[in-house]
């Protein structure tokens, strides 16, 4: 695995926009407000032609543009790192103008986002053998004050922390809109952890995940890289880490079953499951945990729920390819990422 060097103080932040850019509100005043927490750090930022369009469909540019700027950007030295500006919806489709065989052999380079930025953090660990970041993306950093889980952010970006912890309290409902564009986090809801076995546990291996939603549009096509990866690393193993966005627990438990029978989770360790974007829906009896359960439960290994992952923030950012220790202790959770 190729491991980034990290953010070094006084660096320069780079920031691209391959899926949504931050050209409409709230997220150009959270983007903009985020830029002077960065200067005042002591931090340099390079900012790509598309971190301002919205000229595109589902994403920020045309995919030809959108390629155009992550592919010049992560090659550049002109910056340290890159921090998407945004999710989105149809980053997939810069997929056929990016050059991965180009990337496998740049130099290695932290590149951070979630939700559609799976299209890129997943595809740098499986098909270019190299870590990446599933966190916050730029414009979520320009809330006021930071929560601690961007403090988490900064310190694992840096490189001053590779053990993160869950939080005490989550948000079910954002109050981050138009008229209030660097409103914190709503923090109204107790995390509990749902654990199967309900039972304290620790297992190890290669974090790999992101949003259901992304890695089940890649499965099966030419950017499928996964059978090869877990091949790779079958003696460490793999801990998938997965969440949701616009899937209904049906969609959900059809995912589930795609992945395991495409052979996603050979040599699985382990599940860190997010809070669904639709949370607490149930269909014909489905809910979110037999959702997932009905197809996972067969491998016998920990499955950890309702942890602090994806669009339910806050959430723990993870090292995508990261050689990591996941503990549960009853509703405490943590990881421990080694670059090995």
């Amino acid at each position: 695995m190729r491991y980034p060097k990290f953010l070094p103080k006084n660096g320069t932040i780079g920031f691209v926009a391959p899926s949504f850019g931050c050209s409409t509100e709230p997220y150009r005043t959270a983007f903009l407000n985020a830029q002077k927490k960065w200067t005042d750090l002591g931090y340099r930022l390079d900012l790509g032609p598309n971190c301002y369009e919205g000229s595109g469909i589902g994403i920020s540019n045309t995919p030809e543009l959108c390629a155009q700027e992550l592919m010049e950007y992560y090659q550049s030295d002109r910056n340290a790192c890159l921090i998407s500006c945004g999710g989105g919806e149809l980053m997939c489709e810069i997929l056929e103008h990016m050059d991965f065989g180009k990337l496998k052999t740049a130099a290695p380079k932290w590149y951070m986002g979630y939700s559609d930025n799976t299209n890129f953090t997943f595809l740098l660990t499986t098909l270019c053998d190299t870590a990446s970041i599933y966190g916050p993306c730029a414009a979520t950093f320009g809330m006021e004050p930071w929560h601690e889980s961007l403090m988490d952010t900064m310190r694992l970006l840096t490189g001053e922390q590779l053990e993160v912890y869950g939080y005490d309290r989550w948000e079910i409902e954002s109050r981050k809109d138009e008229t209030n564009p660097l409103a914190p986090y709503n923090l109204t809801e107790q995390k509990i952890l749902r654990r199967f076995p309900d039972q304290d546990t620790e297992f190890s291996g290669r974090l790999l995940g992101g949003c259901v939603d992304c890695l089940v549009n890649l499965l099966g096509t030419e950017f499928d890289g996964v059978q090869a990866f877990a091949e790779k690393y079958r003696e460490d193993g793999v801990i998938w880490f997965l969440e949701c966005c616009d899937l209904n627990v049906m969609a959900i438990r059809r995912a589930m079953w795609q992945m395991e029978h495409a052979g996603w989770f050979r040599f699985v360790k382990g599940f860190l499951i997010g809070r669904p974007a639709v949370y607490g829906q149930e269909i014909m009896g489905m809910d979110q945990y037999r959702a997932v359960l009905g197809i996972l439960e067969q491998y016998h290994v920990p499955v950890i729920m309702d942890a602090d992952i994806g669009h339910l923030p806050p959430m723990m950012p993870l090292i995508t390819g990261s050689l990591a220790t996941v503990s549960v202790r009853e509703n405490e959770l943590s990881v421990r990422m080694r670059m090995e």
